[in-house]
């Protein structure tokens, strides 16, 4: 790291000499403006490129070779995630049919991507969303609510047997990968561009939090469809009542540890999150008594219902896992204090 010393000049303006090298390399001339950022652990941000500037990016995709269709929906999810502003799907010849079907797919999933030009041998698309207009806490706030709406109506599916009720649920689920993108991009758009965070009126720690916690979520809410569909599949079967009387209690107590984990994180309450993670292992031990009680059943019955109670087990240690991360951020936020 190279030291430079703040020079006093004019009896009140202070001075600090930038690094030739920096400034043949970015071409920067007499009366270049510079965007300074203050950061908020105390460092400053020098750019030569305003904010709108920073965070326009582009690229382009070509569909010329018509590579397989969940590939090029794979490369424009990452795209996205990784926060690129405007994409371009080319080819030398007229944009296959499938290509289109594969935007069309994109842009209903991904928030914000609309097309905005198209060609018989292109399509732009941009991304209309403000960041700022999106918190990342509103996100996880949603996502949250989802989730649970997700997993009571499967415990209530679960009990009546509704299968319809069953497929809804699993339905639902693309509603939180889109919500768990539009974290991820946010956040890597963040890493890129460190001003956001001022502008979001949040620090890299919490965008890092929420990301680790939106993507707990995002697995939460696949064992949710796990139980769905397995429920679907046993609707026809006949389980033992207290089985099902068990099923029930180990669904309601991972529901609660998810419910405590989040209300832990908004709440900013560590103890709560400490008493979440001492709790997980009483659902561990339920758990195992089901798989044993289920020893007895007809080997299909009790395969998916091994599926099911895995799934409720898996959901509490989820939990576990966020209440760990806010645990970590908590700490992380305190204070520094000299330790005598």
């Amino acid at each position: 790291m190279e030291v430079r010393r703040v020079q006093l000049t004019g009896g009140s303006s202070y001075i600090l000499t930038l690094p030739k090298e920096w400034i043949n390399s970015l071409n920067i001339k007499k009366n270049t403006p510079l965007g300074i950022h203050m950061q908020s652990d105390g460092t400053l941000l020098i750019t030569p490129k305003m904010m709108q500037e920073q965070l326009q990016r582009t690229i382009e995709f070509d569909t010329t070779q018509a590579p397989e269709q969940m590939f090029l929906l794979r490369r424009l999810i990452g795209a996205y995630i990784a926060g690129y502003t405007i994409i371009k799907i080319t080819s030398t010849g007229r944009i296959p049919e499938p290509v289109h079907g594969i935007v069309r797919t994109f842009t209903q999933t991904a928030i914000g991507q609309e097309v905005v030009e198209e060609t018989d041998n292109s399509i732009t698309l941009k991304d209309l969303l403000n960041p700022i207009e999106m918190p990342f806490d509103r996100t996880i706030k949603r996502m949250h609510i989802i989730v649970k709406g997700m997993y009571e109506d499967t415990i209530q599916a679960f009990q009546t047997k509704d299968k319809q009720l069953a497929d809804d649920v699993i339905q639902r689920d693309t509603d939180i990968d889109r919500l768990h993108w539009l974290i991820a991009r946010q956040y890597n758009i963040i890493l890129r561009h460190v001003s956001l965070a001022e502008k979001m009126n949040i620090t890299n720690s919490t965008a890092s939090s929420c990301f680790l916690i939106s993507r707990i979520i995002e697995r939460i809410a696949d064992h949710v469809v796990g139980i769905a569909e397995n429920t679907s599949s046993l609707v026809k079967s006949k389980i033992d009542e207290k089985i099902i009387k068990h099923i029930l209690t180990a669904s309601t107590q991972s529901l609660d540890l998810f419910n405590r984990s989040i209300n832990a994180f908004f709440r900013k309450d560590i103890k709560n999150s400490n008493e979440t993670i001492e709790l997980v292992t009483k659902l561990e031990e339920l758990c195992e008594k089901i798989n044993t009680m289920m020893l007895n059943q007809e080997g299909s019955i009790a395969l998916s219902v091994g599926y099911i109670v895995e799934s409720i087990q898996r959901i509490g240690e989820y939990s576990q896992d966020i209440s760990e991360t806010v645990i970590n951020y908590l700490i992380g936020e305190e204070p520094e204090k000299t330790i005598e």
